[in-house]
């Protein structure tokens, strides 16, 4: 359609329907994003909470975000600050949860979730059996005790391993004695869920990295009163050095726990480091002193300051506990079912099998899924209006060319030109994350 102005002269200010589709394909994109940057980022999964028929689990309090404590009216000592983006405190014996922050916030666990790996396959896997190492596991990367494709390599050594130096390719082996190991993650998850650990997600033994995984502070609290049942990890996780037979016929490793509190922090009894880029630091320690247990969980902290801040909580909570009201409580494990054994299973009087939970929840798209999908809608709504565009405007050239014979119209038809293509170059995102502190990987 072709406008005049009220000279006569051909006004080129023609409004083509293909313009509104290009509106409505930025308004796609517009809410693509927008959806994206709601979805869950690496650190903090979402600040979400475990809804039950009663409420939050553990207590109301626990519903909260920021730091929670019940400071008495009076002879109150301050919690010390703890840049960490969760954590708790909590009494092991009494299950009272002394102080907490985001207590039920999601974040990537890293090899703390090792601690579950443990506490799920300890109890049904004979410590004397022997695992044949696969390909996949001798290649799990990067923290490793050096496991050869193909060696045998019995089940107390692996764990032993995947405790003390955050051997990612024992825990990966420990999971394949299981038959597989899809196998035994789904029984980490069955374990998580009997804890009622709902805020847990386990995709990766190791504790790794992995899509829809992630733990909260409480969760792992309840995987630290759990371990304290069990007499082997507790074991484990007391040990300073041990040798480990990575090649058969050769001199053993010599292999180093990476929790130096056990030196360093009177009543130490254990504690797993989990690190990774996106997870930052995290921490799951046990103390004893004056005749109490406490647990302390950290999630999300600067590499370095786990264990420092790990000894605050635990000297601030031996220090309170008995004087201050409970913010919360560890809730006590569901019945357990059985379910079918595997393959180097204990003999029927050691174990117990647990029943696997419901299917595991599964968070929204990721960013780069989102905005991969507005991408493609604005691309395919863009090509559209411009063959609309294009079409319109040669009918009105030639329009206007019918109606101007002999000569231009003063004033003269815009220039044409080529569009300049301001397409932003790819590249890789900088990580901002700071280095070292803690092992790599988990």
């Amino acid at each position: 359609m072709r406008l005049t102005s009220p000279g006569g002269r051909p006004d080129r200010r023609v409004t083509h329907p293909g313009w509104r589709l290009l509106s409505a394909a930025a308004a796609c994109l517009a809410v693509a994003l927008t959806a994206a940057a709601a979805a869950p980022r690496p650190g903090n999964m979402r600040p979400g909470n475990v809804q039950h028929p009663s409420g939050t689990i553990g207590g109301p309090q626990l519903a909260g975000t920021g730091v929670i404590v019940n400071y008495p009216a009076s002879g109150a000592k301050p919690l010390l600050k703890i840049k960490a983006s969760a954590w708790v405190v909590a009494d092991a014996d009494t299950g009272q949860v002394l102080a907490a922050k985001d207590p039920h916030g999601w974040y990537l666990p890293a090899s703390t979730l090792k601690v579950l790996t443990a506490i799920t396959l300890m109890p049904v896997l004979n410590p004397d059996a022997t695992v044949v190492t696969t390909s996949r596991a001798a290649n799990a990367i990067p923290s490793k005790v050096g496991l050869i494709a193909g060696d045998r390599y019995k089940v107390s050594d692996l764990f032993k391993a995947m405790l003390m130096i955050s051997a990612n390719d024992a825990a990966m082996s420990v999971a394949q004695a299981t038959g597989s190991v899809s196998k035994g993650v789904a029984m980490m998850n069955a374990e998580a869920h009997r804890l009622q650990a709902g805020d847990t997600v386990a995709k990766r033994p190791s504790g790794l990295n992995g899509p829809g995984q992630h733990v909260s502070a409480y969760d792992e609290a309840l995987f630290a009163r759990q371990a304290l049942a069990i007499p082997e990890f507790m074991q484990d996780e007391q040990l300073r050095i041990m040798r480990f037979p990575r090649k058969p016929h050769h001199k053993p490793e010599t292999l180093f726990t990476q929790n130096t509190m056990l030196d360093t922090y009177r009543g130490d009894l254990g504690g797993k480091i989990g690190w990774t880029t996106a997870s930052k630091t995290t921490y799951i320690g046990w103390a004893r002193r004056y005749g109490h247990t406490l647990v302390v969980t950290i999630l999300h902290t600067k590499p370095g300051t786990e264990m420092p801040y790990a000894a605050r909580l635990l000297n601030w909570g031996f220090a309170m506990d008995g004087k201050i009201r409970p913010v919360g409580v560890l809730v006590s494990p569901l019945p357990a079912h059985p379910v079918t054994q595997p393959a180097a299973h204990r003999t029927p009087a050691h174990h117990t099998q647990r029943a696997l939970p419901p299917p595991a929840r599964l968070g929204g798209p990721g960013i780069p899924l989102l905005a991969g999908l507005g991408t493609l809608v604005l691309a395919l709504l863009t090509s559209l209006v411009i063959a609309v565009v294009t079409r319109r405007g040669r009918r009105a050239e030639s329009m206007a060319g019918g109606g101007a014979a002999g000569g231009s119209t003063p004033g003269g038809s815009a220039p044409g030109g080529s569009a300049s293509d301001s397409s932003t170059p790819g590249g890789s995102t900088a990580d901002g994350s700071e280095p070292g502190g803690s092992p790599a990987g988990g």
